[in-house]
């Protein structure tokens, strides 16, 4: 399964992006991050957010600290998922219940230098992981070698989970977590700036997801 990635640094940008991939898909996935778990910022305007229309459902990545303060304001009817991650909250167990509690799905992010082994500790909680293959944040980056390995050890220790893999998904990687054991793919840069038709991009990576 694909899932486009929308990381914006302005409304406008969401908005655009959103139209862009609309006749395309169900489901989007939205980058958050207020520049204090990662070093830099996103679109992270709870206002504007309510402001966003659209018949997609949303899957919101929380690249944020202290989510267990913030879960609530990111909790509305189009948002079907939220990923947050382990070293972003004391209660991870209090943040996978206010999803579900909110008929959300919840998912643990495992960025490079974050413990798989910390996140596997609430396998029988959370509704799927998350394999980060770049570092949190910024667009563009290229893949982590070790992300193939992390896959494979979550796969390994929880077989029946739901694997998504976000960060340097393009038609030369995709293959490769897929056979690792990748359940979905996340795709930013190889949609919005592959320089192709913006379908044209998408078929692409379907294809090599087929």
């Amino acid at each position: 399964m694909l899932i486009p990635a929308i990381n914006a640094d302005t409304f406008e940008e969401v908005q655009r992006k959103i139209k862009l991939i609309e006749p395309y898909f169900s489901l989007a996935h939205l980058d958050v991050a207020y520049g204090t778990f990662t070093r830099n910022t996103l679109w992270h305007n709870l206002a504007e957010f309510a402001l966003i229309e659209t018949e997609l459902n949303l899957e919101i990545h929380l690249m944020i600290d202290k989510v267990e303060k913030k879960i609530d304001h990111w909790l509305n009817p189009s948002v079907k998922r939220i990923i947050f991650h382990i070293g972003g909250t004391r209660d991870a167990g209090f943040v996978i219940d206010r999803c579900h509690k909110n008929k959300t799905e919840a998912g643990i992010a495992i960025g490079p230098d974050e413990s798989v082994a910390q996140a596997l500790a609430y396998k029988s909680k959370v509704d799927f992981f998350q394999i980060l293959a770049v570092k949190p944040g910024l667009p563009g980056q290229k893949i982590s070698e070790n992300t193939f390995e992390r896959i494979r050890e979550v796969r390994k220790f929880c077989p029946s989970c739901i694997i998504e893999v976000d960060g340097g998904m393009n038609k030369e990687t995709i293959p490769r977590t897929i056979e690792a054991g990748a359940d979905r793919i996340v795709a930013a840069s190889a949609i919005f700036n592959s320089g192709k038709d913006i379908k044209e991009a998408i078929d692409e990576l379907k294809n090599v997801i087929r």
